[in-house]
């Protein structure tokens, strides 16, 4: 009897994104988050986080799907594994940026509103600001430089335009900030830089997605939203990584990448 050799199924090829499409793709995570949370938030008669309720509909559910609709994109495209891993290493002194944030989260929390709110509350911010975390890590940092890679821009465009990008579509906070807006769309271009070193120091899109959410919940925990009273002054101290790290990187924005990376140009 005559045998056939298995052959291995052939692996879908990968979708093309062109730029208007992720552009689109942005638009609707955003009005998923923001139009999604407005809604329920009326829905639910909740207008605020100052209880579990209130962070239930306002953030975990539109969040949620928000998370779910960019993971769902990145299968679609065929590009769950750029996504989720990054093969374009960077020089071991770049782990200082995790470490950084993490010092930086640790000491911002402030854990006694968080006990004051009970450890249900707690729990739910928590996994709502995760929800944050992977779901803007993914969009911004896993879709986003991903779609700038396959256009064939340099890594150091790459690493500038995903966070000019995701700076930008953070104005759409003046609908309910006004012009404090501008300034946090400044600051949250260079978190993104940040958090694109974070995801090539450690090889993926996970260890950026978990500093981001956990960055967010010391914030959050140190400010009116959970204590409903006046900001913690412990929360100065997650801000103040920004210029630390920001100096550091630029003395040292020639000596980022690493010599068997094959791509050149992050600190340009």
């Amino acid at each position: 009897m005559g045998t056939t050799s298995a052959v291995p199924p052939r692996e879908r090829p990968a979708r093309r994104l062109t730029y208007l499409g992720f552009a689109a793709i942005v638009v609707v995570y955003l009005v998923i988050i923001q139009g999604g949370g407005i809604l329920l938030s009326k829905l639910s008669g909740e207008d605020d986080f100052f209880t579990t309720r209130g962070v239930f509909f306002g953030m975990i559910i539109p969040l949620g799907v928000a998370l779910a609709f960019t993971y769902g994109i990145a299968a679609y495209l065929g590009w769950l594994r750029p996504v989720l891993h990054d093969d374009r290493p960077v020089r071991p002194w770049v782990r200082v940026v995790p470490i950084a944030f993490v010092i930086a989260i640790a000491l911002g929390i402030d854990y006694s509103a968080l006990a004051d709110k009970g450890w249900v509350y707690v729990a739910v911010l928590l996994l709502a600001t995760q929800f944050v975390g992977w779901g803007e890590e993914g969009m911004f940092r896993g879709i986003g430089v991903t779609v700038l890679r396959r256009h064939g821009l340099t890594e150091g465009r790459v690493a500038l335009w995903s966070s000019v990008i995701f700076g930008a579509v953070h104005l759409t906070n003046v609908v309910g900030h006004g012009i404090s807006a501008l300034p946090q769309a400044v600051m949250v271009s260079l978190a993104g830089y940040f958090f694109y070193l974070i995801r090539r120091v450690s090889g993926g899109n996970a260890l950026n997605s978990v500093i981001h959410g956990l960055f967010d919940f010391a914030l959050l925990s140190g400010s009116a939203v959970v204590a409903d009273q006046q900001s913690y002054v412990g929360t100065l101290l997650p801000v103040l990584v920004y210029p630390v790290l920001a100096i550091v990187l630029f003395v040292k924005r020639r000596d980022i990448e690493s010599e068997s990376g094959g791509v050149s140009g992050a600190g340009r």
